[in-house]
């Protein structure tokens, strides 16, 4: 996911690039729409292991202003490179699309302010304790909203008079991703885990429990799905990554849960080593892990979203130099190639010096 983000950020602004592969204006799905979609529903699945460890070891959950506190530190980093990304933007005079996230607001905003508005909602954990359903429910809610008020016209139409309404698709579209948020801790709960049921000893049964819960899920995720955007016996609405909208973020849920599932019945079938024992992970499971991964994907995995910066960074850097709507597809795909070559050498140095930075 992150290499191709990488890689497609900077190739859109060719004329190489398929069109429908770019991000759609208003309505529609493409590679690219799925790609920031699918970046939040990661962000989520990853980072339910601190209330995966907390509920394994009988720990009670903290109260809320130290979850605010411990979740506004993870946010601070995000929030600060979302203001160097809008001066260097605003600076240089780069060329931006506004209907994207509006004038001032960009993606690293959303994703800093996912953190606290999730400290919130595990106290409602509480009372619902299903992350899926609670996605749900605030996708739905804000689904309501859209269609039953003014604001889908408001978000897509209205004059951008004040602050407010000159980033108002990122500030509406931010309710969608903090669903789409909920959605992949809820598939980190079933996914992270060791052992799926304390009730099944083998690793083996274990594995078999786990493929029946994705596919259960991807089933699930995705004919809600259906039954939003369908004409007939649905709700006939339309996906929206502009608006990240109710079907954009059950397609988003449906798209990572079901291929979560083929990763998982891939390593099933391939490399039963990892799964056979249902305890600790063994040396030798250590070795086929490293033997079968590739050792560029683990230093892009390492580094992840410091890797995206520096591919953001280099995006802007080759836009300033290049005309890229001018040049030939040889010279668009020798760029692209350096381009690609460049990030992934930062990302191999940064392994090889041992470095892991953490945002």
């Amino acid at each position: 996911m992150i290499v191709i983000t990488c890689i497609a950020i900077l190739a859109v602004d060719f004329r190489i690039f398929p069109r429908r592969f770019a991000k759609v204006e208003t309505w529609g799905t493409s590679l690219m729409d799925v790609g920031v979609g699918s970046f939040v529903f990661s962000a989520g699945l990853v980072g339910v292991r601190p209330i995966l460890k907390a509920k394994l070891g009988g720990q009670k959950l903290e109260p809320l202003s130290k979850r605010l506190y411990q979740s506004g530190r993870h946010a601070l980093p995000l929030i600060v490179l979302g203001f160097i990304r809008l001066w260097s933007v605003k600076g240089l005079d780069y060329a931006e699309h506004v209907t994207e996230y509006g004038v001032h607001w960009n993606f690293f905003f959303t994703m800093g302010f996912v953190p606290p508005f999730v400290a919130l909602f595990q106290s409602a954990f509480e009372y619902i304790p299903s992350y899926a359903a609670l996605a749900v429910i605030l996708g739905g809610a804000y689904q309501v909203a859209l269609k039953y008020t003014d604001l889908t016209r408001f978000i897509l139409l209205s004059d951008r008079t004040n602050l407010f309404s000159q980033n108002r698709e990122g500030i509406f579209s931010f309710f969608g991703y903090l669903a789409i948020f909920l959605a992949g801790q809820s598939a980190g709960m079933l996914v992270l885990p060791r052992n799926v049921s304390a009730k099944v000893k083998t690793g083996t049964e274990q594995r078999k429990r786990l493929l029946l819960n994705l596919g259960a899920w991807s089933a699930g995720w995705s004919l809600l799905f259906i039954l939003s955007t369908h004409w007939k016996y649905g709700l006939n609405l339309n996906v929206s990554r502009r608006l990240a909208n109710l079907p954009y973020i059950l397609w988003i849920a449906a798209f990572n849960t079901t291929q979560l599932t083929a990763f998982c019945l891939v390593e099933t079938i391939f490399f039963p080593a990892v799964y056979k024992d249902a305890g600790a992970r063994t040396e030798s499971e250590e070795l086929v892990y490293k033997d079968s991964t590739s050792p560029v994907l683990e230093v892009y995995n390492r580094n992840g979203l410091f890797i995206f910066l520096v591919a953001n960074l280099l995006t802007g850097l080759v836009n300033l130099t290049v005309p890229t709507l001018d040049v030939t597809n040889p010279q668009a795909m020798g760029v692209l190639l350096v381009y690609a070559a460049t990030v992934t050498g930062v990302a191999v140095a940064l392994d090889l010096y041992d470095i892991s930075i953490k945002l």
